[in-house]
């Protein structure tokens, strides 16, 4: 990662924007659950969306603040930034092309969607574009950035099979049957890896300008 101004700046900025977004969606979800702190948890976490919002949140933070040592290595790392990038922008894609409107959102709700789902992918897409030195990326960094989306799934999967639910509805066993709903999960796994392989592509690409 390239370590300047403005790059601690836009890291900060990121930050203060994406843990606003993940407090404010927690408070709308505890009020909705009659302020039971353990079910909003429990649902809470549940979400790809939030998780990745998390470690965004937590990938940044470290960047502006602690961004020696071990962790700080780790975070700065082009290829972590990358698959956190792949993360995020993944959301913002299926969040906005089959979820969208499945659930209308008023209000502070709309606002805590949209920061979520719209401006954090685009903030993180950004930072990538202009302040990581992509000329380390490589292709086989592709197959390790699925780990997260893969544990992911089978989390879901075992949760389901424990209370029967699922946080979204082309995974849900209940509603689409195991066939479908593994179909749908293949198709993700497929988009992550497609999209981690463009990245570093146009990484490769970049650095060669």
């Amino acid at each position: 990662m390239k370590c300047s101004l403005a790059a601690k700046i836009y890291a900060t900025a990121t930050t203060m924007i994406v843990c606003f977004s993940i407090v404010l969606q927690f408070v709308i979800s505890l009020k909705q659950a009659n302020y039971n702190y353990v079910e909003t948890l429990k649902i809470f976490l549940s979400f790809f969306t939030v998780t990745t919002n998390m470690i965004v949140g937590s990938c940044f933070l470290v960047i502006s603040i602690f961004p020696k040592g071990k962790i700080g290595a780790f975070f700065r790392s082009p290829s972590t930034i990358t698959a956190i990038t792949v993360y995020i922008v993944v959301v913002g894609l299926i969040y906005n092309l089959l979820l969208r409107g499945l659930v209308v959102q008023e209000g502070w709700s709309r606002v805590a969607d949209e920061l979520l789902h719209v401006l954090s992918p685009l903030l993180v897409l950004i930072f990538w574009i202009f302040f990581v030195d992509k000329s380390t990326l490589r292709y086989s960094s592709a197959k390790q950035w699925l780990i997260y989306p893969l544990a992911y799934i089978a989390f879901v999967v075992v949760r389901g099979l424990i209370i029967n639910q699922y946080p979204y509805p082309f995974i849900n066993v209940v509603n689409l049957g195991y066939p479908k709903a593994i179909v749908n999960a293949f198709f993700c796994v497929v988009l992550f890896w497609l999209l981690s392989v463009l990245l570093i592509w146009i990484g490769k690409r970049s650095s060669k300008l």
